[in-house]
């Protein structure tokens, strides 16, 4: 591709196909479209849809530069035809426009022509001159976005409609480069979407594999090819040192240099060389400080029982909502034990006299479950962090390919 940086003609993008040339047409949707309108919920909402029929896209079925139809709702031929203004066509241009998914787009594919939209969504439909493709891009792109934010009064991104988005101005050059231009953000979309695809396999086989494992299912042989000698049933206290965190004072937190571990920092991976956190002019008892392949668990809140691992060099303290685990055995086993359905149902069933979820050290402690001796929760464990690190390259190329794309829509378009 061409970097057109140093250009002094200002109506062309910062990247473009070599063989195009000449400036960019300046328009607005309004010209180049043949419709643009919203569409009607139903009456009675949610209690009209159906398990088949015409699909019915709502905001949430509207991705970046995708359609969501997991969760796709139905309604019938009757309701359909009320609404027979607000009928998809294939290629039409959906926006949201209210919510806090406001300027997301997606393309109308052959799963859901012929289906309608709710009050969320505009359908754009454009004219021979504007590639649907090229549209939905640009709106998903730096300067489509940025128009959009301007019309929320405050920035609170509250809603568009008709004549707002008609007056969105954009540059376009002939058809022929339109279509390129897309046709290299599809492809770039199709490659997310089988990466998605990878990491969302590996998750499954690592689930599949964890509950076989822990379920006796699937036994490990030593090095002369025997199978390990059986596991015994234990209470998690009786192998681990499960250690809560400090009631730090939250007087004095952004102050010092002492990094601080709370429920919403807990990721599936730590990483503390570059922790946005927390920081603490408090320095507890080391007992509470957690370093490189440590692990750490929520112990209340919205995300209680979520796991995180310490990925990086470098050393944290954890608060009191957030406990830590200690072993002489293979501290990555009981990484991978913490994370399979029994241990998850059984936390989740723990009584609480609060409105938010929270479990004690010792609750965790007083789980039981099935252990076998370190030769053998060695080999477990490294089978399936073996899985985790697959899965943590496939994430990172995922990374990679949703940069590229968001460099594209910054440069491909005027």
């Amino acid at each position: 591709m061409t970097n057109n940086n140093n250009t002094k003609n200002l109506n062309v993008p910062n990247l473009r196909f070599p063989e195009f040339s000449g400036e960019w047409k300046k328009c607005t949707i309004g010209e180049l479209a043949i419709k643009v309108g919203s569409g009607v919920t139903p009456r009675g909402g949610e209690s009209v849809y159906k398990m088949d029929g015409h699909s019915f896209v709502r905001s949430q079925n509207v991705g970046l530069g995708h359609l969501i139809l997991d969760d796709i709702a139905f309604i019938d031929e009757e309701t359909h035809l009320r609404q027979k203004s607000t009928e998809l066509k294939l290629e039409d241009v959906l926006l949201n426009i209210t919510g806090a998914s406001i300027g997301r787009s997606a393309l109308v594919n052959e799963q859901v022509v012929g289906g309608n939209v709710n009050q969320h969504v505009c359908i754009i439909r454009t004219k021979e001159n504007l590639i649907s493709s090229f549209l939905c891009n640009f709106l998903l792109s730096n300067y489509g976005q940025r128009q959009i934010d301007s019309f929320q009064a405050g920035g609170n991104r509250q809603g568009l409609n008709c004549e707002q988005i008609k007056s969105i101005k954009i540059a376009i050059p002939s058809t022929k480069e339109q279509t390129k231009v897309a046709k290299l953000l599809q492809l770039i979309e199709e490659r997310i979407a089988t990466q998605i695809k990878i990491i969302e396999d590996l998750k499954l086989l690592k689930k599949t594999m964890s509950q076989n494992i822990f379920s006796l299912k699937i036994r490990f042989k030593d090095e002369e090819g025997n199978v390990f000698s059986s596991w015994k049933l234990r209470k998690l206290s009786d192998v681990l040192i499960i250690q809560g965190g400090y009631a730090f004072k939250s007087s004095l937190f952004n102050q010092g240099t002492n990094k601080v571990i709370r429920i919403g920092d807990i990721l599936p991976i730590i990483k503390l060389s570059n922790f946005s956190g927390i920081y603490s002019s408090e320095t507890p008892n080391e007992k509470y400080i957690v370093s490189k392949n440590d692990f750490v668990m929520a112990l209340s809140g919205a995300t209680f029982g979520k796991v995180g691992k310490i990925e990086d060099k470098g050393i944290a303290y954890i608060n009191q909502r957030v406990a830590t685990f200690r072993t002489k055995q293979c501290l990555e086993f009981f990484y991978q034990l913490v994370q399979i359905n029994n241990f998850k149902n059984y936390i989740s069933s723990i009584p609480t006299a609060s409105a938010q979820p929270n479990i004690s050290n010792d609750d965790i402690g007083n789980y039981k479950s099935y252990i076998p001796d370190v030769m053998e929760q060695t080999k477990i464990a490294g089978f399936l962090s073996t899985i985790d690190k697959k899965i943590a390259t496939e994430r990172a190329i995922l990374d990679a390919y949703a940069k590229q794309k968001q460099y594209l829509l910054a440069n491909l378009f005027i």
